[in-house]
């Protein structure tokens, strides 16, 4: 006698990929941003979707001043929040691209932080070489 034949598994397919639906990316960004912002109503949320490449690009924009609340330190915010979303996105068999751009106010519309020259650094300075060229030796602290 046997039970295990009359109770049927379930066939769930782990990995399936489905390019017919695709998250709300606009909605999920706006999710995940949303609370490191003073004014979230200034958060602008663009998505483009590319179906024949599977790709979408994602572009945010809002007040420079919350910047430094959304990168976070080291940039680990972004960094995060660039990994839910390639997350969400790899589960759909998407890839995506987070773009953010500068300030919603004024004439910095449409330029990337990347693009904005006050938040370059400048390039590091050669470092001077000492003497003639040679390292300096090494020496043993025990005579």
């Amino acid at each position: 006698m046997s039970l295990n034949r009359s109770v049927q598994k379930p066939h769930h397919k782990i990995g399936t990929k489905s390019s017919t639906t695709s998250p709300d990316y606009v909605e999920l960004v706006r999710f995940l941003i949303q609370p490191f912002l003073d004014s979230p109503e200034s958060l602008s949320v663009d998505c483009e979707m590319s179906y024949t490449r599977n790709r979408a690009w994602i572009r945010i924009a809002f007040e420079s001043s919350d910047k430094g609340k959304v990168f976070g330190r080291g940039g680990r915010n972004i960094q995060a929040i660039r990994t839910v979303v390639a997350a969400a996105a790899a589960a759909t068999g998407h890839s995506v691209y987070l773009d953010i751009y500068g300030s919603t106010a004024g004439s910095r519309d449409g330029l990337s932080f990347d693009d904005d020259g006050e938040e370059r650094l400048p390039p590091p300075k050669p470092r001077e070489r000492r003497g003639n060229g040679h390292k300096p030796i090494a020496r043993s602290r025990y005579r």
